[in-house]
C-alpha cells in the first residue's frame, strides 16, 4: 500500500504522523512511504532520516494525497479540502463534530476518515487519544501558572496581563484553588500535577466511580465532587484556575460552565479548556492558536489552543506514534475491510465512509445540528 504522510498546516501544529522506526517497518514489510518534504522538521527528523529508512519525500502535498492512506496528527484544514481523493483512508484526529464544515467537506471528497479520537482498545478504551490527554492533562496546570503570572504582558496586550497569581504556596500564602472538570485521562494527568504544585484541588466529575478510581491513583487526597450546576457554581467562586477536561466520544463537548457562572468567578481567573476542540466546555469559549493563545471575556482569562500537546511536539509525536503504528500497519497490510474485521476497536473509529456517516454518534450529531443531509449510521 502507498502511505502518506503530509507536513502538518495548523497553526502551532509540529508533529508528524509517523517517526522514521515507523517508516522502516512499514517499508520492510513492503509499503511505500511518501513523507512530504520538511514533514519532521518540527521534531527534529530531517528529510534525510527519512530517506535513510526508506522513504520517499514529496515535494508537494497533492502528490501525497494521491496515496491509499494518509497518516497525519490533527483534524484536515480548509486548505487541505482540494486535495482529498474519493476512496483515500485518512488516519488520524477528526474532531468532525465540532465542524460541520469540515464534516461536509469530507463527505463530499467520498474519502474514509479513521478518528484517533474514537478508536477502541480491548477493554474500550481509547487508546489513541489517550497519550495525547495525558500530555495536555500534565501541561494545562503549567500554562495556567503562566498565565496567572505574566499571561500576554507586552503594553499592546494589557488586558491579557496575568494577575500575579502564585499557584503553589509560598512564604505563608495560601494554595491557589484549581477546579478541574472531569476526571479522566487529562483530568487525572491535571490533577496529579496541581497536586505536585501543592494546590488547593477540586475535581468534578459525572460518575462517582471515576472519582473513587482518581483518589486511588492520587499522591495526596483532593476534593471531589459529583457535576451539578449548584455544587459547580459554589466552587467556581473563589477558583483560580479551571480546567475543562470532559470528553463526551464522537460528539461535540457539553456545555456546562454558564455565562452566569463565569459572573460569579474572580476577575483574573484562569481557564484552560482542553476539550476546544471538540467545542469547548464553557458558553464564552472559541479556539485560539498557540500564536495567540489568550482572550479575557468576563474578565477570566481563556486559554484554548486545541492542539496542547504541540508544545511538546517531539514528546508528543513519540507517545501518538508508539500507538498508533500498529494501526497503521494493520490497514496497511489488510486494507479497510480487512482491519475492521481482524479489530472491532478499530472499525468503532470509522467516522465516515464512502460519502455517508459511518459513526452513530457522529450522525446523531449530525442530524440534531442540521449540518448534514446524509447522517446516517
Amino acid at each position: 500500500m502507498r502511505i502518506g504522510v503530509p507536513k502538518e498546516i495548523k497553526s502551532g501544529e509540529a508533529r508528524v504522523g509517523l517517526t522514521p522506526a515507523g517508516v522502516r517497518q512499514l517499508v520492510d514489510a513492503g509499503h511505500e512511504v511518501l513523507i512530504e518534504r520538511d514533514a519532521g522538521l518540527g521534531v527534529s527528523y530531517p528529510d534525510s532520516v527519512y530517506s535513510a529508512c526508506g522513504a520517499q519525500i514529496g515535494e508537494h502535498p497533492d502528490a501525497v494525497y494521491e496515496c491509499d492512506l494518509i497518516v497525519k496528527v490533527k483534524e484536515i484544514q480548509g486548505e487541505e479540502y482540494p486535495l482529498l481523493r474519493a476512496g483515500t483512508m485518512v488516519f488520524g484526529f477528526q474532531q468532525l463534530a465540532a465542524s460541520p464544515t469540515l464534516l461536509a467537506a469530507v463527505l463530499r471528497a467520498g474519502v474514509t476518515c479513521i478518528a484517533y479520537e474514537t478508536v477502541e482498545d480491548a477493554a474500550g478504551r481509547l487508546g489513541l487519544l489517550a497519550p495525547m490527554s495525558r500530555i495536555a492533562g500534565c501541561l494545562a496546570p503549567q500554562i495556567a501558572a503562566w498565565a496567572l503570572w505574566q499571561g500576554v504582558s507586552d503594553r499592546r496586550s494589557p488586558d491579557l496581563k496575568g494577575a500575579g497569581v502564585l499557584l503553589p504556596p509560598a512564604c505563608g500564602l495560601p494554595a491557589a484553588k484549581i477546579v478541574i472538570i472531569g476526571a479522566g485521562d487529562v483530568g487525572q494527568e491535571a490533577a496529579r500535577f496541581a497536586c505536585a504544585m501543592g494546590c488547593d484541588v477540586v475535581v468534578f466529575a459525572r460518575r462517582p466511580e471515576r472519582l473513587s478510581a482518581l483518589q486511588g491513583i492520587l499522591a495526596q487526597p483532593v476534593t471531589t465532587r459529583i457535576l451539578s450546576d449548584a455544587s459547580l457554581t459554589e466552587a467556581l467562586r473563589d477558583a483560580r484556575v479551571v480546567i475543562g477536561a470532559v470528553l463526551d466520544r464522537g460528539r461535540r463537548s457539553p456545555c456546562i460552565i454558564s455565562r452566569a457562572m463565569l459572573g460569579g468567578m474572580r476577575d483574573g481567573a484562569v481557564l484552560v479548556d482542553v476539550g476546544i476542540d471538540q467545542g469547548g466546555i464553557a458558553a464564552s469559549s472559541r479556539a485560539t492558536t498557540h500564536a495567540d493563545p489568550l482572550y479575557r471575556d468576563s474578565g477570566i482569562l481563556h486559554y484554548c489552543v486545541p492542539n496542547i500537546p504541540a508544545l511538546v511536539a517531539q514528546s508528543a509525536t513519540l507517545a501518538l506514534t508508539q500507538a498508533t503504528l500498529p494501526y497503521v500497519r494493520l490497514l496497511a497490510d489488510r486494507g479497510l475491510a480487512g482491519a475492521a474485521q481482524a479489530d472491532p476497536g478499530l472499525a468503532r473509529g470509522i467516522a465516515v465512509h464512502g460519502h455517508r456517516i459511518t459513526d452513530p454518534r457522529l450522525a446523531e450529531e449530525a442530524a440534531a445540528s442540521g449540518s448534514s443531509d446524509q447522517a446516517r449510521a
